[in-house]
C-alpha cells in the first residue's frame, strides 16, 4: 500500500491512512487479527482515486461477516444519518443522552424571549442547571455546520435570557449545539468565544458524540445491521430510538414485520452491542 489519495464524501482528496482505518476498526473492539485480515482482503482495492466511502463499505462487509455487533459500532455514523429525513428523531436521541445523565428533558418547547418566541429543540434541567440544546441534523455525509448557526443560536438564547429565564443567582444556564456531522473552524471559534458548548461526531476530543455513545452504550437502533431500513423507520415512527429499547422485545419487533427466523439474530446483535 504505497502513498495514494482517496476521495472523501465532501469531494476533497486526502492521503490514505492505514493507521486511521485500523484505529476506526479498533474502536469497534475488533481484534488485531481481525484488523489484519480485513486490511489484507482490502489491499487489491486500495489504489489512487478510490472513494473513502467505498473503502468503508468494503471494510464494513468484511467486519460484519465476523461480528454483527462490531459492524454495528462501525456503522454508527451512518446509522445516525438513517434517523432522517427530519431532525426530530435526532432531537429525541440527544434528549436520551441527557436523560442518562439525570436531567429532566423536554423536546421542542416554545419559550418566550424578550422580543419574540423561540422553539428550543431540547431543554435539560437538573437542580439549578438549565441547558438549552439546538440540534443540527444532516442525513447526508459531507456537510458541516457553519458559523451562521452559532451566530443565530447565540442571539436566540440571549433573547430568552433577557426575558428573565434565570429566576435567581443560583440558577446557571448553558447553551449547546449538537450535530451528527461536524463544525467548521469558524463555527467552533465563534461558539468557544461566546461560551456555547458544541457536540459533534468528533468534537470535543474525548467527549464527542461518538465517545458519549460508546461510553454510555446508548446506541441508536438505526445502527443495527440485522434490521432493514423499513423496520428501522417503523420503529422510529413508533417512538423507539435506542437499541436497548427494542432488541429483546419480541412483540415490538413482530409489530413492525420482523420474521420469527430473524428475531434471534437481532437479539444476539443487540445484546453484544449493549454489553461490549
Amino acid at each position: 500500500m504505497d502513498t495514494f489519495f482517496v476521495i472523501k464524501d465532501s469531494g476533497e482528496k486526502e492521503v490514505f491512512s492505514k493507521e486511521k482505518l485500523k484505529n476506526s476498526l479498533r474502536k469497534t473492539h475488533a481484534t488485531e487479527e481481525e484488523i489484519s485480515a480485513i486490511l489484507l482482503a482490502l489491499q487489491p482495492q486500495l489504489c489512487e482515486g478510490v472513494s473513502s466511502k467505498h473503502i468503508y463499505q468494503e471494510a464494513f462487509k468484511l467486519l460484519r461477516r465476523r461480528s454483527r455487533a462490531k459492524a454495528s459500532r462501525y456503522y454508527l455514523k451512518r446509522g445516525l444519518m438513517e434517523f432522517g429525513p427530519t431532525g426530530f428523531p435526532f432531537e429525541r436521541f440527544i434528549g436520551e443522552l441527557f436523560k442518562h445523565k439525570g436531567y429532566l428533558v423536554k423536546i421542542d418547547t416554545i419559550v418566550q424571549g424578550k422580543c419574540v418566541t423561540h422553539e428550543v429543540d431540547v431543554i435539560a434541567q437538573k437542580e439549578n442547571e438549565i441547558i438549552f440544546i439546538e440540534c443540527k441534523y444532516r442525513n447526508q455525509p459531507g456537510y458541516s455546520v457553519d458559523v451562521k448557526n452559532p451566530l443565530y443560536i447565540y442571539a436566540r438564547f440571549q433573547d430568552i435570557l433577557e426575558n428573565g429565564l434565570l429566576k435567581n443567582e443560583e440558577e446557571k444556564f448553558s447553551g449547546f449545539i449538537a450535530t451528527n456531522t461536524k463544525f467548521t473552524d469558524d463555527a467552533t471559534a465563534y461558539a468557544n468565544c461566546k461560551g456555547l458548548q458544541l457536540i459533534s461526531w468528533n468534537y470535543p476530543i474525548n467527549n464527542s458524540l461518538k465517545d458519549i455513545i460508546d461510553e454510555t452504550g446508548l446506541y441508536p437502533l438505526t445502527c443495527l445491521t440485522s434490521l432493514t431500513k423499513n423496520e428501522k423507520q417503523a420503529l422510529l415512527n413508533n417512538g423507539y430510538i435506542l437499541v436497548r429499547e427494542i432488541y429483546n422485545q419480541v412483540s415490538i419487533l413482530r409489530a413492525v414485520g420482523v420474521k420469527e427466523s430473524r428475531l434471534n439474530a437481532i437479539f444476539k446483535e443487540g445484546e453484544q452491542l449493549c454489553t461490549l
